[in-house]
């Protein structure tokens, strides 16, 4: 009786296979999915090295050249942060209000240089003509930034609704963002100003 479980040997060999000529090759690999595998004995097709890392191993940064690179990012990161801006510098409705306080002059850009000298114009040890001129001078501050601050929060206010009547924006909000630009100095504003003194917002 013959074993069900042995194979004659003609049953493992491979079936005579006619080699395929090269336009017939490239017919059939073309006609493959990707899912493919070579049979063994054959060779497996490689990635293309096109727009791939060097295998070799990087060389380690030193010292110097750490703390140097280090230093071009932070660099580059203040130049970045100078020309865009934050987090809280984004939407339309902040670089209105940018550009409002960044078309006019503000008294808030004297508001600090004014109050180191009224600082040293109040000094017990100065003049009383003196101290009553520091006084004076603090007190016109004060009443500058406070009108110049409302000319400013009027502006906004009303160029907001008119180009963008469905905003969110908390208008409370953008009137401090806009005063506290202009009580800096116009060169360390961040982000830059993108309009010049005197254009129309």
């Amino acid at each position: 009786m013959p074993s069900l479980f042995r194979r004659k040997s003609a049953d493992l060999a491979d079936p005579a296979t006619e080699p395929l000529t090269p336009a017939e090759e490239e017919t059939a690999e073309a006609n493959r999915s990707r899912s493919y595998t070579p049979a063994k004995g054959r060779e497996t097709p490689k990635r293309p090295a096109s727009g791939r890392r060097p295998a070799g191993a990087t060389k380690p940064l030193s010292k110097e050249e750490a703390k140097a690179l280090r230093r071009q990012r932070r660099a580059e990161a203040a130049a970045e942060f100078r020309r865009e801006g934050g987090p809280r510098d984004r939407g339309p409705e902040r670089l209105l209000a940018r550009n409002v306080v960044d078309s006019r002059r503000t008294v808030g850009t004297w508001f600090f240089g004014g109050a180191l000298v009224v600082l040293i114009g109040s000094n017990q040890a100065m003049p009383p003509v003196i101290r009553l001129a520091s006084n004076l001078l603090w007190g016109a501050l004060a009443v500058g930034v406070v009108i110049d601050s409302v000319l400013i929060s009027r502006k906004i206010k009303k160029l907001v609704q008119a180009r963008f009547p469905n905003t969110t924006q908390r208008m409370g909000s953008l009137y401090l963002y806009a005063i506290m630009r202009a009580i800096t100095f116009r060169k360390l504003r961040s982000p830059e100003p993108r309009v010049a003194l005197g254009d129309k917002v």
